[in-house]
């Protein structure tokens, strides 16, 4: 029998020149040298002092280039998701006067964050200013993000809401959190209240992570032990345990 749909060298060596010219353009890339907005989330304190210091992280950890392809389709459709809200009559806005994305910056420039966008109108029965986060998410997360919200689902991301409305002076009104499922392009809109604790408490602890990284100091781990659920996917997983 005659087998139509064999199976491709050529292609498989094609997917491997996409994966290569990605990789090549992931380590040309400029290393953070900021603590972020977006990750202070992230539990673990320690993790974030490797990260900010550019501690190195176990071989084989970094981003294979699938992922990369997964991060871009994620910015991606948030550019999708700011075209629909404009053509709703949404008043979105990316950039300031000066041209240059809305973000904030704070301990002499080493803690910053850029902000998806701000609604400054739009139609009736929502408030503005608002502060406009997007995001992509698979169908597993998007249901539980659906069905818990933002606080709950993805406490990481609601610490970057809060911190956002906090310093962009917008914390008067609900944020707009917008989530797209990737799997069936499904729409999840959770208008989330300013929750002045959790960003006062991001707040500091950015700067007590920014102040032991001065110190030489090592901050306690998130677990006693490193096979630990919280440490299983961690990077830094090496330096952390075995320094």
């Amino acid at each position: 029998m005659l087998d139509f749909n064999p199976k491709s060298i050529l292609g498989e060596r094609f997917v491997a020149l996409i994966d290569g010219a990605i990789d090549r353009n992931a380590n040309n890339e400029r290393r953070r040298d900021y603590l972020g907005g977006s990750a202070i989330g992230e539990p673990c304190a320690r993790r974030l002092q490797y990260e900010y210091l550019g501690a190195p992280k176990d071989e084989g950890a970094g981003f294979s280039p699938r992922v990369r392809r997964i991060f871009r389709r994620g910015h991606e459709s948030e550019e999708w998701m700011i075209g629909w809200m404009r053509d709703a009559g949404f008043d979105l806005r990316t950039r300031g006067k000066d041209g240059r994305q809305f973000g904030f910056e704070d301990c002499d420039g080493r803690f910053r964050g850029h902000f998806d966008g701000v609604i400054v109108g739009g139609p009736d029965g929502f408030k503005y200013p608002a502060l406009f986060e997007a995001k992509c998410l698979g169908d597993k997360g998007w249901r539980q993000l659906s069905r818990h919200g933002v606080a709950k689902a993805y406490p990481h991301y609601a610490a970057q809401v809060a911190i956002y409305q906090a310093y962009g002076q917008l914390a008067e009104n609900p944020a707009f959190f917008v989530a797209l499922n990737a799997n069936d392009m499904a729409i999840h809109c959770e208008l989330v209240p300013f929750n002045q604790q959790l960003a006062q408490e991001s707040i500091d602890k950015a700067a007590r992570i920014l102040t032991a990284c001065d110190h030489g100091e090592t901050l306690p781990r998130i677990a006693a032990e490193r096979d630990s659920f919280a440490c299983r996917f961690c990077p830094f997983q090496e330096v952390c345990w075995d320094e």
